[in-house]
């Protein structure tokens, strides 16, 4: 069976997250998916964010948009109260200079100065490498308790699949997300488009009725994979799923011998900040690896 590597916001470990230097990169190292999180501005534009807030720990204020914006500063503030513009006055590679106690910051390369990508840009750029092989898992941030942030479900979903069709890219992604309402509006857009049902503790609550099978409730919501917090994946999940019929992404495993588990207990993904550990990983177990993409070649005249 074949087993992937997913690179978690790009490789978070190695260089800012949800970022275009950070996903060039981590193609250049090699991986089977780049995983994203995209949200909604104010002016309906699709942006890579991890959180539905500005976070202080991935972007830092610069400036203004206009000396007299009253939304300014920026950090803290909504995502969906913001526009393009504004947010791409943040510095989002900022996270290894100004958080030294961060986890990631003896590990994470700064790279001052980077801003926030649409949606778009990453597709563009992805497409420009011709990087065919890595599939891209967009995950959609919508939190069914906290309306005020979140889009409508149904046409952000639309919206992110009319982008991936726009550049050629619907046949080569996967759509996920914690919101199992997404996960049900893609497989009636999409049918072909794998989707992975995101699970954690912390937001079981989320769900109605889940029951004892996990697996079943993420089926029948219309996932084709269930992607789980590592600390859930035992035998008895790994059971479930396969008669239920799905795959099995873990996240997130940053260590090699919690990898190797959870290879032993069959998953057939894992999500990653540290896409080269795992490689050395796979490596050790003789694992088929992703080839690298290879950097753009400079324009010529």
């Amino acid at each position: 069976m074949r087993v992937e590597i997913h690179g978690h916001r790009g490789a978070r470990g190695l260089w800012p997250e949800n970022t275009l230097p950070g996903l060039i990169r981590t193609m250049g190292l090699g991986v089977h998916a780049l995983e994203l999180d995209v949200a909604l501005t104010a002016d309906r534009r699709l942006v890579l964010t991890h959180d539905l807030t500005v976070s202080p720990v991935t972007s830092a204020d610069t400036r203004p948009v206009r000396p007299d914006d009253p939304c300014f500063p920026y950090v803290g503030k909504p995502i969906n109260s913001l526009t393009l513009a504004q947010l791409r006055t943040l510095d989002v590679g900022v996270r290894l200079p100004r958080h030294p106690d961060d986890p990631f910051a003896p590990t994470q390369a700064a790279m001052p100065e980077t801003r926030m990508p649409t949606l778009g840009a990453v597709l563009g750029l992805v497409n420009a490498c011709e990087a065919d092989a890595v599939r891209l898992h967009v995950e959609l941030k919508s939190d069914p308790t906290r309306p005020e942030l979140t889009p409508d479900p149904e046409l952000f979903t639309e919206q992110v699949m009319d982008e991936l069709e726009r550049h050629g890219r619907l046949d080569n992604a996967a759509i996920l997300s914690f919101d199992w309402r997404i996960i049900g509006h893609a497989a009636e857009l999409a049918p072909g488009t794998p989707r992975f049902a995101l699970i954690e503790l912390d937001t079981l609550h989320w769900h109605d009725d889940l029951g004892d099978d996990l697996a079943a409730a993420a089926r029948d919501a219309g996932a084709t994979t269930l992607s789980p917090e590592h600390i859930m994946v035992d035998e008895r999940l790994m059971a479930q799923t396969a008669a239920a019929g799905l795959d099995v992404a873990v996240w997130t495993v940053n260590d090699t011998t919690l990898g190797a588990r959870m290879l032993d207990l069959g998953v057939s993904g894992i999500v990653t900040d540290y896409p080269d550990r795992m490689r050395e990983l796979w490596r050790e177990r003789g694992l088929p690896l992703p080839d690298p993409v290879k950097p753009l070649k400079p324009a010529t005249v």
